[in-house]
């Protein structure tokens, strides 16, 4: 019965989705990103060989499923000095203006973004700007770059994740050189947009002061970490944020046998907002089904419901990669490498009902 109580509420609102966004859409500007998905791509793991040549071939495949917008995890290298797993993580950066060569190149890189283009695609980029890894450049070309931990001396640890140090946002010579990382980007590889993580945890002065920075270079889409229910400043630099509270509730509905006023309640508050930015809706991103579960085993029953709401709700659907197969209850290791796709490169293996 909570079941059909739920698909039932889901559908009365994507009736009412619909009335939203056709007002909405008279009241914005026509651009892609009013209208637009996104996809979140780990290249690390989409591929044997996890380089960008070898997901681009899966461009046609994803062009067809109706991705309209391409999110690509941190591309750049990843630092060594106290790197965790085997590979370490790709949000402990190295260097803000290189790739990281388990993927490929540069021209690797620009040409998957330009394939991309040519069929249609927009493109962003994973920017982890509150912290870098600990042999980052910058902490031997600039150490002023960083807080400092009074008790150690030494750089300071984020948020007790040992093998990244944070930034020091007072300093002005670090902000600008953040800005021209980002516009590094934009200028050389002509990407569209960028996915900030944690941007909450960055002062929000120093993204009002990027923001028009970087999109004189080019007009961009800007997707931030965040949930505005809890940081409703940054909402107004922002193009869509997270649904934080949106995802922790509907996990509690499922696990806790929450009322449906709950759920009315949160969602309620979200359309107050308004409409100066957007929500990303999701059930799943690289972080939860890392460290949390999949879809299936946070919501059981309820995650394929949960799927439609966030691809029909008025907002923009971010799906991760593999949850068009969808991978059930596999978890896809963040630290080592772990195929979703199984042993199979070739697009139509994974398609396709015929063995390869």
């Amino acid at each position: 019965m909570k079941k059909i109580i739920l698909l039932a509420i889901l559908g009365l609102g994507i009736l009412s989705c619909t009335t939203q966004k056709s007002t909405k859409t008279m009241e914005l500007p026509s651009e892609w990103k009013h209208t637009t998905n996104i996809y979140e791509v780990n290249v690390r793991q989409y591929t044997p060989e996890g380089t960008f040549r070898a997901f681009e071939k899966h461009l046609p495949r994803l062009k067809e499923m109706g991705v309209k917008t391409l999110w690509f995890m941190p591309i750049t290298p990843i630092a060594q000095k106290g790197k965790k797993g085997t590979l370490g993580s790709q949000y402990a950066a190295a260097d803000y203006t290189a790739i990281n060569p388990e993927f490929g190149t540069m021209e690797d890189f620009k040409h998957v973004v330009n394939e991309a283009h040519r069929l249609g695609f927009k493109v962003i980029i994973d920017w982890v700007a509150n912290h870098t890894g600990w042999d980052h450049k910058w902490t031997k070309t600039n150490p002023d770059f960083y807080l400092k931990d009074p008790k150690t001396n030494d750089f300071q640890i984020a948020s007790g994740m040992d093998d990244i140090i944070e930034l020091d946002y007072k300093n002005p010579a670090m902000r600008k050189a953040m800005i021209d990382a980002m516009k590094f980007w934009v200028r050389e590889a002509n990407i569209d947009g960028f996915r900030c993580d944690l941007a909450s945890w960055v002062e929000v002065d120093f993204w009002q002061e990027a923001r028009p920075q970087v999109d004189a270079v080019k007009p961009l889409f800007w997707l931030g970490e965040f949930d505005e229910l809890e940081n409703p400043d940054y909402g107004k630099v922002f193009d869509a944020s997270y649904i934080w509270s949106w995802m922790h509730k509907t996990r509690e509905f499922n696990e806790k046998n929450l009322p449906l006023s709950d759920l009315k309640t949160l969602l309620q508050r979200y359309s107050d907002i308004g409409d100066g930015s957007m929500r990303a809706w999701f059930t799943s991103n690289h972080d939860e089904n890392t460290w949390n579960g999949t879809e299936y085993e946070k919501y059981g029953v309820f995650a394929k419901p949960l799927a439609v709401f966030s691809i029909t709700w008025n907002g923009v659907p971010l799906i991760y990669n593999g949850q068009e197969l969808p991978l059930k209850t596999k978890r896809l290791e963040f630290l080592k490498k772990t195929l979703f796709l199984g042993a199979h490169s070739n697009p139509s293996c994974i398609i396709s009902t015929k063995p390869c």
